[in-house]
Formats: C-alpha cells, structure tokens, sequence
C-alpha cells in the first residue's frame, strides 16, 4: 500500500506544480509545453525512479526570466540541451542545477546523529515520511533548502532530512570519523547516558542499528562519541565492535529470520526502519541490514532484485507449486486485494517461514500463513500473492553487502 499511496502523492504533487507552471506568461505558453514535453522524455530515459534519481522541472522563475531543471543525473544533461535544440529552444531559457549544488556550502557528505532521522517528500515537518535512516549513517547532501538537507541514503534513496538530524562533513572530517574507531548498538532499543550510570542523565535514546565511534571503556559502559562530537556512555552489554560484528555476518535463512522475529509486535509504521516501528518494506531492510545486506527500501523495488522464484500457474497463485519452490527469508510480493493480475502493482512484501508461514508488517508485525486450513489465514484474504524473490546466495548490484559498500567501510 505504500508505494501505491507514493503514486497518488506523486500525481497530486505534479498537479500542484502544474498549477504553478499554470501561471507563467501566455505568450510563454507553448516554450512551456515543449520543455515539459522534453523534460519527461528525459526523466524516462535517465531517472525514471524519482525515488533514486531526480530530474525535475521547476516552477517558472519569473524574475529570472528561465525555466530551472534540478538533477542529480549529469548524463542527462547533453541530451536534455540537445533535445531543447532540436525543437528551436534556446539554452539560455532554461537552468541546470545539478545536485550537490552550492546550497550545501562544499559539504558533500554528513553523518546522521539522531537514534532515527525521519526522510521526507518534501522540506517540511508537514510532509509525508518515505523513509528512516538510522545513526551513524554517512549520507550524500545534494541540496539544502529551508532548513532541510535533500539526501541520498546508502540504498540510494533520495528525499529530505531536518538539518538539525545530520552533520554535515568536510572530507577530511568524514575521513576522520570513518577511521575512528566505531561500534554497532546491537540491543533493540536503548539509551546513552552522560555518566557511566543509568541514574545519570540520558543524552538519547538508541535503537538496533545505530552506530557511533568507540571512546573508551568503564566498567560495564563504553564511552562512545556521536557524529556531532556529543559523547555519552552505553552498556557494554548493548554494543558490539562495528567491524567484529560486521565480520560475524551470515544472511542466511536462520539469521535473517532471527532478526526479524525480534520485531515481532512492532507497530506498523509508515516510512519506518526502525525499531520504533516499520511498514512493509523498511520490516525486510531491517533484517537484511543486521545480516550485513542492504537492500531496495519499497516493495516495488525489492521486487525487481535477486532470482525470480516461480509459484503462479497461469498468473495465479499455486500454493502447492509455491511450497515445493520457496525457502526461508524468499520475498513475498503481494498486490491489494483479490484476483490481481501477476503484473499488478506491488503494495506489500513479506519474509517467507516455511510451511506455507510468512512473518511481516501489517498493522503489527505478525505471522500469518497462505494455507486456506490454518488458524492465522484470515489476512491473506486480503491481498493476492504476485511474486517472489531469493536474494539469499543470490549477486545482483542492488543487493549490497555492507562490508563493500564506502558508507560502512570503517578502517581505524
């Protein structure tokens, strides 16, 4: 249901820019529609996922006298002005600003330094969640726009995250605190505290996931320091050395579903990929990333990595087929309500158990089985079972391991 709430958003985001654009000068009018036109022929070609790669037309700057086109895509950029060419427009009508911009002031990168940052459509508190990215996280800035940085997550993600949720880096700052020494918060939720005593006053919550730099130790504390140079004091017990941990990483079926079954009860939450609640999608992110994977955050891109897994006969879903071919920790792709086709629009994945059981996030994360005679059927009912994927022994660029990917490469 997410990605499809996503689309409507989307329409009704391009409505409201269209009744921006409405209001450019008449005898503009037909430039405007050209450059619309080429605008979107671009954006298919080569960012067709606003999610992961913008090109967007902006409202007409009437000052300016110009059209202005935001992009993170520069191999757009030739073909955009040779297109506007062709049709007789010219290039001085319209601005490119190609993302990181001069908004960031040179800081191409910075660290997340709250327990959870909440990512945004837009650059407003008012503005639907898309996603969470956790502490610790390094992330590209790409533009800083009334008090919000535009980002890109590890995954690829792009939205909006409160400037007050991240520090920004230099590169020889972020060389430091990808050299210094770090640990992963392994408990499912937590608090750091500015002594080493649990009496003592708390400095922040801290949830599975979370990453800060290693200080020193006391008894049964760890000092630890925050990306905004903040320090405090963990349970040792909480934490583990960030690279130990990442070394004893095995996504295989068992550790996959542990981690998930550690969510179980979490509420449902849209956008979420914390322990403070998840949706769907951000419930299989998370217990692939504490198995040392990243993956796609939407269901309707997790569907499109790893191996197809066959379980349909003639577009339906054939559970005998389904059981003989899935295994523990498949993706489960389903498409809202009853005899969709297999091509319909994803708007919900689960982790697959075994014996027909799949344990996922739908008003609380549950387990709930396709099989028509057991107990905990009765959801199922509600959707249709399109597709499934194995990512597990699987290589595909979109599955990344942690250990390879230049955010969580942390050499002390």
């Amino acid at each position: 249901m997410k990605t499809f709430l996503k689309v409507v958003f989307s329409l009704l985001f391009c409505a409201t820019c269209l009744n921006s654009h409405s209001q450019t000068p008449l005898q503009d009018s037909a430039a405007y529609r050209s450059i619309l036109q080429i605008t979107e022929q671009t954006r298919l070609q080569h960012a067709p996922d606003r999610r992961t790669a913008l090109f967007e037309l902006q409202p007409y700057d009437s000052v300016a006298a110009q059209y202005v086109i935001i992009t993170t895509a520069p191999g757009a950029v030739a073909p955009f002005r040779q297109r506007l060419s062709d049709a007789g427009i010219p290039a001085a009508k319209v601005t490119i600003n190609l993302l990181p911009d001069s908004s960031v002031s040179g800081y191409a990168a910075g660290v997340v330094h709250l327990s959870v940052a909440n990512l945004r459509t837009q650059p407003r508190n008012q503005a639907e969640l898309a996603s969470q990215v956790l502490l610790g996280t390094e992330v590209d800035l790409l533009q800083k726009k009334s008090g919000y940085y535009r980002i890109r997550t590890p995954e690829g993600y792009i939205g909006w995250l409160s400037a007050s949720s991240v520090t920004p880096m230099s590169a020889a700052a972020l060389g430091q605190w990808k050299a210094a020494d770090k640990l992963i918060f392994t408990g499912d939720f937590g608090h750091a505290y500015s002594e080493p005593d649990e009496t003592s006053l708390r400095v922040s919550d801290l949830v599975m996931g979370d990453i800060l730099v290693k200080e020193g130790e006391q008894g049964e504390f760890i000092q630890v320091r925050y990306p905004d140079g903040r320090k405090a004091y963990v349970r040792r017990n909480l934490a583990s050395p960030f690279n130990e941990w990442l070394g004893t990483r095995k996504p295989d079926a068992e550790n996959i579903l542990t981690a998930a079954k550690t969510m179980m009860g979490l509420p449902y939450l849209w956008g979420g990929t914390s322990v403070k609640g998840v949706d769907c999608s951000g419930f299989t992110k998370t217990a692939y990333y504490m198995n040392g994977l990243i993956i796609p955050r939407d269901a309707s891109q997790q569907v499109l990595a790893g191996r197809h897994i066959e379980i349909l006969t003639e577009g339906k879903l054939d559970v005998a087929k389904a059981l003989k071919n899935l295994k523990p920790a498949d993706l489960l792709f389903f498409a809202s309500g009853k005899d969709r086709e297999p091509d319909a629009r994803i708007t919900h994945v689960a982790l697959y158990l075994g014996n027909g059981q799949f344990i996922h996030s739908a008003g609380t994360v549950r387990i709930n089985s396709m099989l028509s005679d057991a107990p905990n059927y009765d959801d199922f009912q509600s959707r249709t079972l399109v597709a499934a994927r194995r990512y597990i022994g699987e290589t595909d660029p979109a599955v990344q391991p942690m250990k390879d990917h230049h955010a969580y490469t942390f050499k002390p």
